[in-house]
């Protein structure tokens, strides 16, 4: 059954790869993610017969089990010997039990094939994110593709491509380009000194959050306070606090709706899960009571008896994207590019209508397809200026993310962002903070 499974998503995934396969059709997975989406044009405004499918999928305790035993059982990491774990809970546990590499350095196709088995990930988030990862803080060009979960490595294999021209930073050193600041459990960068650590005090907010005895998406709904709060807490202290699109708009959300969404345990009385605050806890790498919890780095742990997300209510990339303007509408900053000007509570947004020669604005970004047209779209605009330096080829670097990009906006109508005005990121001295402290 795992060996079947995992085929499954290594075809789809490969589809694309048509340089490697030619023999294969290049919108196969393009036409599963829009099945994934529902109807062609609004891939997140999904009809209500599909909504109500959805429900109705209920809870299989075969198919959705998640093994922590023989091969998969937890074992902890050394990271005296170089072990990688990084800022990402949700794949420390993965590389904790044997879904990833144990080092922590993984290929782009396993950690895509260990998303979707052990999480119930979608292919085209799935996709999208592994190649994003593997082109900014990996090696895009290394004959197997990949990334560390956590630090830079010098072991050779899966980043030892000819043609990069510097150590790949890892997650951990992705600030602002994956990771940014307003987590939901790791300190600002420049305020904590380290973005992969657990943060006591924020962790315990959403501890305390998480509502009991309740279905995840009401779980979630109820963390919208605690999400404002973090994102309040950046403008007031930190000077450098500064809020890219993609980093700050699109992914630091994750930290706030895929415990929920992909975390909680599912079961027959909450068939679209409920996240207890012992899994909780056991996927922080914390144990204890509250006032007086102990974190033990690295040591993230899928609890026994855990079950992933029904096949066929895989969390896709308009699950994420209606999750994201969930908060987004209670909070309009949380969708604005922008930052602290140096001070605190100084927080000053760019002007979308500016910064996109009119393309976009901010009115209008929660709309439509708007607020996934317009963050692909700066990726596509913007990657290869950032990535210059970093790969001989930057053509060839971008090559898989792109055309995850492609399928992920084919058939949304999207208004044609040429450009962008990168003037406007002067102002931010935390713009420039990238990497690790």
């Amino acid at each position: 059954m795992k060996q079947t499974f995992s085929v499954i998503v290594l075809t789809c995934y490969l589809a694309l790869r048509i340089t490697a396969f030619p023999h294969l059709e290049k919108n196969t997975l393009q036409d599963l993610i829009k099945r994934e989406a529902g109807p062609q044009g609004c891939p997140f405004a999904r009809d209500a017969a599909q909504q109500k499918k959805k429900r109705q999928l209920g809870f299989d305790p075969v198919a959705q089990h998640v093994s922590t035993t023989g091969e998969h059982a937890f074992v902890a990491p050394n990271l005296a010997a170089g072990d990688k774990r990084g800022p990402c809970p949700g794949l420390n546990a993965l590389a904790n039990h044997g879904y990833l590499p144990h080092n922590g350095i993984a290929p782009a196709t396993t950690i895509i094939q260990a998303v979707t088995e052990v999480y119930g990930m979608a292919i085209d988030l799935a996709a999208f994110l592994a190649q994003y990862g593997t082109a900014f803080d990996g090696d895009a060009v290394s004959l197997t593709p990949g990334y560390s979960i956590g630090g830079p490595s010098a072991l050779g294999g899966i980043l030892g491509g000819t043609g990069i021209l510097r150590t790949p930073s890892g997650l951990t050193g992705s600030h602002n380009n994956y990771e940014a600041d307003t987590s939901s459990t790791r300190g600002d960068l420049y305020l904590a000194g380290n973005n992969d650590l657990l943060q006591m005090d924020p962790f315990h907010q959403y501890y305390d959050a998480l509502l009991d005895d309740t279905p995840a998406p009401e779980q979630y709904s109820a963390l919208f306070r605690f999400r404002q709060g973090r994102f309040n807490d950046s403008i007031e202290n930190n000077p450098y606090f500064f809020f890219p699109q993609f980093a700050g708009v699109l992914v630091a959300p994750a930290g706030y709706a895929f415990p929920p969404a992909m975390m909680s345990n599912k079961s027959a009385q909450y068939p679209q899960g409920y996240l207890d605050k012992e899994t909780f806890k056991s996927f922080f790498a914390v144990s204890g009571e509250p006032g007086s919890f102990t974190y033990q780095p690295g040591y993230e742990r899928i609890p026994d008896n855990f079950y992933k997300r029904a096949v066929g209510d895989e969390y896709s990339i308009p699950d994420y994207l209606a999750d994201v303007l969930q908060f987004a509408r209670q909070d309009p900053r949380l969708l604005s590019i922008g930052g602290n000007t140096g001070t605190p509570n100084t927080f000053t947004g760019i002007s979308l209508t500016d910064f996109t020669h009119g393309v976009y604005n901010s009115a209008t970004l929660a709309q439509g397809n708007n607020l996934q047209c317009f963050t692909f779209q700066l990726i596509q605009a913007e990657a290869p200026g950032l990535l210059t330096g970093v790969y001989e080829d930057v053509t060839q670097a971008l090559g898989d993310l792109f055309q995850e990009i492609d399928g992920a906006l084919d058939g949304l109508g999207c208004p044609q962002l040429e450009a962008v005005d990168s003037s406007f990121y002067g102002r931010y001295p935390g713009y420039g903070k990238t990497g690790a402290a």
